[in-house]
């Protein structure tokens, strides 16, 4: 296996591509350690799903259990909060050509509001699943070989919005206890160089130097200075190179029984490993694991309060927008430690 070498840091191997093959050998094996496959045989297939709502499937939020809630807030020690949402972005750039739409509805230009009752008004737009604003993929947002998570067709989701694994699923929020890891720590670099993927060692790798462990129901939260190298340097295209996940490192989550998966940067790395599949991250932890992805998340103000306390875990509560029939939402998650 060849290296690539970090300023300041040991060598670090660099995972080698996957092929189409392997990828989906992968995914099977995934695939079954899924809370659903965990409650359904092919023998005895469910009789029916309800659709959207907190009643239907709700993936690997199953193991986020009241008990686990309870415990994550019960560790709360100085009840400071910390947001790990970035600040919306309104103009264009490499990485957001399409970025949200702010304007004002009032006061209208020239109104008078010297005297008596007034109200400043504005409207809000996003294309949600960019590569630059916070945000979280609801379990319908990823479709692979006709299907969304747990075999659901495909077909549910129409141009009206989806009918099943919409945000309905969290519409009672997403709140347990967050761990962070960080790579860029780990490595004694600013940043994960764009192109470069983090693999499941480094990940236990990460938790032995943080003295911290994932465990089952967590949210886990991976580190690559996405956010710190943009505000470094400026935007880039992150479609044509960004620091992220390896699909082998997925076997990390799975085995460790996370609830929520989520990064500073898009989770995958690009170019993908995998032939043929730009986004294997996502599809392995939506689809097979049926694990809700935070993406483009801004740890930076977190960095320094979790060395501050030498602590890597915290209560994250996560509030996505009760958006009907939709694949994902802004989100601004909040650490309360």
């Amino acid at each position: 296996m060849s290296t690539r070498t970090h300023p300041a840091s040991p060598h670090v191997p660099t995972p080698p591509p996957m092929s189409d093959a392997a990828f989906r050998s992968l995914y099977r094996r995934l695939r079954e350690q899924s809370p659903y496959e965990e409650q359904h045989d092919e023998q005895s297939p469910p009789a029916g799903r309800p659709a959207g709502g907190t009643d239907g499937p709700r993936g690997a939020l199953a193991r986020l259990t009241p008990q686990r809630v309870a415990a994550a807030a019960a560790e709360v020690r100085t009840g400071r909060t910390v947001s790990l949402a970035a600040p919306v972005q309104t103009a264009r750039g490499p990485d957001d050509p399409q970025p949200a739409s702010h304007r004002m509805l009032a006061p209208a230009p020239g109104e008078t509001v010297s005297r008596g009752l007034h109200f400043a008004r504005d409207s809000f737009a996003m294309n949600v699943h960019g590569d630059a604003d916070t945000h979280l993929d609801a379990l319908c947002h990823v479709i692979f070989d006709g299907e969304l998570h747990g075999g659901v067709p495909a077909s549910t989701v129409t141009p009206q919005g989806a009918r099943e694994l919409t945000l309905d699923t969290v519409a009672d929020g997403i709140v347990g206890r967050g761990v962070l890891l960080d790579i860029p720590r780990l490595w004694g670099v600013p940043w994960v160089r764009p192109g470069d993927q983090v693999t499941a060692e480094d990940l236990t790798a990460a938790e032995e130097a943080q003295g911290v462990t994932v465990g089952p129901g967590d949210l886990l939260f991976v580190r690559v200075g996405h956010r710190r190298r943009r505000r470094t340097l400026g935007a880039w295209d992150p479609a044509q190179a960004r620091a992220g996940l390896h699909p082998q490192a997925m076997r990390f989550p799975a085995e460790r029984g996370v609830a929520v998966l989520g990064s500073d940067g898009n989770n995958d790395a690009a170019p993908s490993a995998v032939e043929g599949t730009d986004y294997p991250v996502h599809v392995l932890a939506v689809h097979a694991l049926g694990m809700h992805l935070l993406d483009y998340l801004d740890f930076e103000e977190l960095v320094p309060v979790c060395e501050e306390l030498a602590r890597w875990h915290f209560l994250c509560v996560v509030a996505p927008l009760r958006l009907p029939a939709a694949t994902g939402s802004p989100v601004n998650p909040i650490a309360v430690l």
